[in-house]
């Protein structure tokens, strides 16, 4: 086994020489990451059914460790809007002992895939399963923030998809119009706000406005605080989770599939990081420092991480480099979240809703779902499986079909070859 394939690229910064010109690039693109990844960590960690000082916390100790450990010299780590739907099925049916459980399993079988050196195979999982699984979490984390943009009054929310948008229909004469505002107020900052200026994140100028609009004129919509109530804005002391012995082997497939979603969003994410930079990432590495992250994140408190491809590009295009500017990120995210993160009850679920509604716009690739259909049958077919099955059934179950659907592909194509 050649250890070389697990070496951070934190190491190769440091061997090659780094200067003060360097690191004054690298602060300034982390803690511009740090500003974009705060909404979007506690959105991705209420959404999961979690509360959120959570997100934030994760956000802390995943960013900071998969910089440190990870094979690529540009990926920034923390919570992903990929995670949210499988998260949040544990947590309602194990509770989050039981999701912190299956984290640590998943970061364990992350270790176990890096140490073997299958990193690559990973890698080349093919097109029609990842587009089936993107889209169909994107389709799903959309549903499942339409109660929050339009402020229904909901007495519970069905667990199906189809079910979902029944109930969602039949409650319309509840929405709240002030929700919907706010809801679009945010989609709209978020999108055009680039055009002004990338110097400040969209997301920090929506969150802004809407808090200063509900609170300054007293709207009557959900807020984080009304939901959730105070929160905690103290690092939780390292423990490891309670485990139920009884429910553990039920544990090992939602563990699998978030080992799996972690370690295809990460090396996705370093390979369009690679594009980006002219630069060659470790896959054997970057698995490497998924798994640590996700053994680390549960003794917090926290939920599972992976690279995520948006935050990591943000961090490229604002002159990031090398894995300090990951560092930084995290350090500015703790920063906030220790001093202002009180705050953050303030924020209306409606902006949250609407920043999760762009994330899931962005997610769902949809040009390349199209595309896809002109792609040969049995490719779409796997597509359309993978897809379906994400959002009519479960993730975990799409997951487990997906894969053995690559291996089927992947023999078809070498028959063929």
């Amino acid at each position: 086994m050649t250890f070389s394939s697990l070496r951070p690229a934190l190491l190769d910064v440091f061997s090659q020489g780094y200067s003060v010109h360097s690191l004054h690039k690298d602060v300034f693109a982390g803690i511009i990451v740090g500003v974009v990844a705060l909404p979007l960590s506690i959105a991705f960690a209420i959404a999961s059914g979690v509360k959120p000082e959570q997100g934030l916390v994760t956000a802390f100790v995943t960013g900071l460790l998969i910089s440190m450990f990870s094979g690529s010299r540009v990926q920034i780590g923390g919570p992903t809007g990929a995670f949210i739907i499988i998260l949040y099925s544990i947590v309602q049916k194990y509770g989050y002992d039981g999701l912190a459980v299956a984290t640590l399993m998943a970061g364990v079988i992350l270790i176990v895939l890096a140490v073997a050196q299958l990193g690559d195979i990973i890698k080349f999982i093919p097109w029609p399963v990842t587009i089936g699984f993107t889209s169909g979490i994107a389709v799903v984390i959309f549903t499942t923030q339409i109660p929050h943009a339009l402020g229904l009054t909901l007495a519970h929310t069905p667990e199906h998809f189809l079910p979902k948008w029944v109930c969602f229909a039949q409650h319309l004469n509840t929405a709240n119009l002030y929700a919907v505002g706010l809801t679009a107020l945010t989609i709209a900052l978020v999108v055009y706000w680039p055009k002004i200026t990338h110097k400040i994140p969209g997301t920090l100028v929506a969150i802004v406005v809407t808090v200063l609009l509900a609170n300054g004129f007293g709207l009557p919509v959900e807020t984080i605080g009304s939901r959730f109530g105070e929160i905690k804005s103290t690092m939780p002391r390292p423990a490891l989770p309670t485990i139920d012995w009884a429910a553990l082997p039920s544990l090992f497939s939602p563990a699998f599939a978030i080992a799996m979603l972690a370690g295809i969003e990460s090396l996705l994410s370093a390979v369009v990081a690679d594009g980006m930079t002219g630069t060659r990432h470790r896959s054997n590495a970057e698995l490497l420092a998924q798994g640590i992250a996700n053994i680390a994140s549960p003794l917090f408190g926290g939920i599972p991480a992976t690279g995520a491809i948006a935050r990591t590009a943000t961090n490229i295009k604002n002159g990031g480099h090398s894995p300090i500017a990951g560092i930084i990120h995290a350090i500015t995210i703790l920063i906030i979240f220790l001093f202002l993160g009180g705050q953050a009850a303030r924020i209306p679920m409606a902006t949250l809703a609407g920043i999760l509604i762009v994330v899931s716009y962005n997610m769902s690739e949809y040009h390349l779902f199209v595309k896809m259909f002109r792609a040969p049958r049995s490719d779409v077919l796997v597509m359309l499986t993978t897809f379906g099955l994400t959002i009519l059934v479960d993730l975990t179950v799409a997951i487990e079909v997906g894969v053995v659907l690559a291996v089927f592909l992947f023999m078809k194509r070498m028959i063929a070859v």
